[in-house]
């Protein structure tokens, strides 16, 4: 497929992107209501951790994307992208109607499962079908709208608190609104050209352990090093920036979710001015460098300074700006690029698996962390974030430009 005879295909882009939606979406929807549903219903600490330990933030959502990514490359992406909004929107009902401790588990370990399955499908579709020259410009739509989703939960949070769990239960009905909207629309999507083009050519037979070849496994530790350390860190985030908030004195409810849809509003301006517009020309191991530094200095202000309003709203912009065109944009970029077509929803599933289950694990030893410190977690967190910014560097691909033949030309050549 020469980029020259292709076309963009914004519509089915957006289909697919809005997966990221529902995904990021799910988890700050989730987050605020939790907290409801913990006082209504008295439960514990330890009950709530395990609930969001296995929803669409961390182990539900990495065991649903490795099972989806295979079943992806087996059947093709059009049957589950299409069917895993019903089966999201199944455990979305659930939530917006609980009535019971139960069925708030039941639906948030669903609700992980689809959103984990739909992953792996939607961004194989979107780099398969995007113009080989403009492949990461279509994947940053895919990540605008993974900062959208959280924008438009905490807008819609803050203007139905005074009703309380019903607004929860509002916030979810709005996803399960458009879970079953996009298994509608999804319905008059094409499958994926290249990945009928393997299969007609019979390499539908690859066994995952064709991932463990070096050429392969070397891509895949390099991507889990890179969005892992990074994500321990963003998973992480959730818990010390209300801290933050706090301590700086924006402790109305109004004001910390003006700050935090303000940050996530940054990153989408910074994936659209930045991402989209140089990821497909410029050398993509530069761009992420220059990412990871702008996130190293932002962390380390809070490690090094006393915590004041300039330095919180500094670090805001540089964790947010830096983070647009960083790590997770460059991860759905380089997941889709690295595996022959017939694996690919399968290396993108299992390494969004190991990611996400490791972050779930590490979720459990977060408190124990904030115990040690502010400056000492602050100190922890600079550390992940170099990490993942070396290896991504020493790692990165030259893929810009290139179609995914040719990409995997150069590695049968390898």
């Amino acid at each position: 497929m020469s980029a020259g005879s292709q076309k963009d295909n914004w519509r089915d882009t957006i289909l697919a992107g809005l997966a990221n939606y529902i995904d990021a979406g799910s988890i700050v929807a989730g987050s605020a209501a939790l907290a409801l549903w913990q006082e209504h219903y008295k439960l514990s600490n330890d009950f709530i951790g395990l609930i969001g330990a296995f929803g669409p933030n961390a182990i539900g959502a990495g065991v649903g994307a490795y099972i989806g990514g295979r079943l992806c490359d087996k059947l093709g992406r059009k049957k589950i992208y299409q069917w895993d909004m019903l089966v999201y929107a199944v455990g979305m009902a659930m939530l917006v109607f609980a009535f019971a401790p139960w069925m708030i588990v039941v639906g948030f370990l669903i609700v992980g499962l689809a959103v984990g399955a739909d992953i792996p499908a939607s961004w194989s579709l979107i780099a398969e079908q995007a113009p080989d020259d403009r492949r990461g410009k279509h994947s940053g739509v895919a990540q605008v709208l993974w900062y959208l989703g959280p924008v438009v939960v905490l807008l819609l949070s803050l203007a139905l608190t005074s009703l309380g769990e019903l607004g929860a239960r509002i916030v979810f009905a709005h996803l399960l609104v458009i879970a079953l909207g996009l298994t509608f629309l999804r319905s008059r999507m094409k499958e994926s050209e290249r990945w009928e083009a393997a299969q007609a050519e019979g390499v539908a037979k690859l066994p995952v352990s064709t991932l463990f070849q070096p050429k392969y496994l070397a891509s895949i530790l390099g991507l889990v090093g890179m969005y892992g350390f990074w994500n321990l860190w963003a998973g992480t985030n959730g818990f010390f920036f209300p801290y933050i908030l706090r301590t700086v004195g924006a402790a109305t409810q109004t004001q910390s979710v003006a700050i935090q849809a303000l940050s996530f509003a940054i990153g989408m301006v910074s994936i659209g001015l930045i991402f989209m517009r140089y990821a497909d020309k410029v050398n993509q191991r530069t761009l992420f460098a220059i990412s990871a530094v702008i996130q190293v200095i932002g962390m380390a202000l809070l490690a090094v300074f006393p915590l004041t309003i300039p330095i919180a709203i500094l670090y805001v912009f540089l964790l947010q700006f830096g983070g647009g065109f960083g790590a997770q944009s460059f991860f759905q970029l380089w997941s889709s690029e690295m595996f022959p077509t017939m694996l690919r929803s399968t290396a993108q599933g299992l390494c969004f698996a190991i990611v996400r289950i490791s972050l779930g694990i590490f979720s459990f030893f977060v408190p124990m962390l904030s115990a040690t410190g502010f400056t000492t977690l602050a100190w922890i967190l600079t550390g992940f974030l170099v990490i993942s910014g070396l290896i991504g560097t020493l790692w990165a691909p030259r893929n810009e430009g290139k179609s995914l033949e040719q990409l995997e030309a150069e590695r049968q050549a390898a």
